[in-house]
């Protein structure tokens, strides 16, 4: 009897193209001193942008909720489609920015923020 000739598989379908690199830069966290992590820095600067529109310049500054009601009408909607993820965001570049000490915590209840001149 003959031999049958098994074949081999057929080969699979050719991956995705690799997606296009996505900028990243260092976020600081002033809750972690020397902690860094590294974002999508389109995003980074869009809400970074916002929240320094959002924020007064003088105390009492604005709290956590009202923070980010304030920087929703600023963000661009391609980015950030019906605000999603904009609490994350907000709270990320908040730390940063406090790290960085662009932006002052005041120190009173509830907590509230406002940017440096």
């Amino acid at each position: 009897m003959p031999r049958r000739r098994i074949r081999a598989a057929p080969p699979p379908p050719a991956p995705d193209p690799i997606p296009e690199k996505v900028a990243r830069i260092f976020v600081e966290n002033i809750n972690v001193p020397g902690g860094r992590s590294r974002v999508d820095a389109t995003k980074y600067a869009a809400m970074r942008t916002a929240l320094m529109k959002a924020l007064p310049d003088r105390p009492p500054g604005l709290t956590q909720e009202e923070m980010l009601k304030g920087v929703l009408r600023f963000l661009p909607a391609d980015l950030f489609p019906g605000g999603a993820k904009a609490g994350w965001w907000a709270k990320t570049v908040q730390l940063d920015l406090e790290a960085k000490r662009a932006i002052v915590r005041d120190n009173s209840k509830p907590l509230r923020w406002y940017r440096l001149s």
